[in-house]
């Protein structure tokens, strides 16, 4: 028989009194909260994970750092604008490629999920599942992207020259120390970016639970 799902804290128990009345058991949580996670994760790669994924999305597409942005303008007014295009595709096309190799990272976070994250993400905001997968899975992505966006990179020829100009510059306290090479600075831009969206998805189906067509979510998210 399944347990009723019951929440000691009085904040938790606020939140789920709808879920009280429907008599939501601790399966129907974790079933709806797995397939919202899923399904928000799966819906941000391929979101992003294709040509324009980030170039094309002002949400997450990914600039110069500040002091280097401030410094294109500089090297605009000279003429050299084409070539700092360059670099911002380049770096955009990189997230774009490397982002297809979290998804198997992300569904084995979410087939692992104990209870007790469940309820995180159930009684958590908009931005709950975004930490989840965030606490979960940034460390071994970091070191999954990195290596796609370095090959990514290397192919535009100032790539070095950023790398070069930024590591005087976060010298001064102009660029932070991670900021300071590109290939770690696309790379934690492409998570950021990822994590966001993901939340985006999160938002959607908490605002719009029968939209998404799933009974399981209609149940769980519906009168929350």
């Amino acid at each position: 028989m399944q347990r009723r799902l019951l929440i000691a804290s009085a904040p938790a128990l606020c939140l789920l009194r709808p879920a009280w009345a429907m008599n939501l058991t601790e399966g129907d949580a974790n079933a709806g909260i797995r397939t919202a996670l899923e399904r928000g994760a799966v819906a941000a790669v391929s979101l992003l994970g294709r040509t324009d994924g980030f170039l094309g999305n002002p949400l997450v597409k990914i600039e110069l750092p500040g002091y280097l942005k401030d410094a294109g303008k500089l090297l605009r007014a000279t003429g050299q604008g084409a070539r700092l295009d360059e670099l911002v595709t380049a770096m955009n096309r990189a997230a774009e490629a490397a982002v297809p190799a979290a998804r198997p990272l992300l569904i084995s976070a979410v087939k692992n999920m104990s209870v007790e994250d469940g309820l995180k993400v159930l009684r958590g905001g908009d931005d709950s599942a975004t930490q989840f997968f965030a606490d979960k899975t940034r460390t071994p992505l970091q070191a999954q992207f990195l290596p796609i966006v370095t090959r990514a990179t290397q192919r535009v020829s100032l790539a070095d020259k950023y790398n070069a100009v930024a590591k005087k510059a976060s010298g001064f306290g102009l660029v932070r120390d991670e900021d300071a090479n590109i290939q770690q600075y696309v790379t934690g831009k492409a998570l950021d970016g990822l994590y966001r969206i993901i939340g985006e998805e999160e938002k959607k189906i908490r605002r719009d639970p029968v939209g998404t067509g799933s009974a399981i979510l209609k149940k769980v998210f519906g009168r929350l």
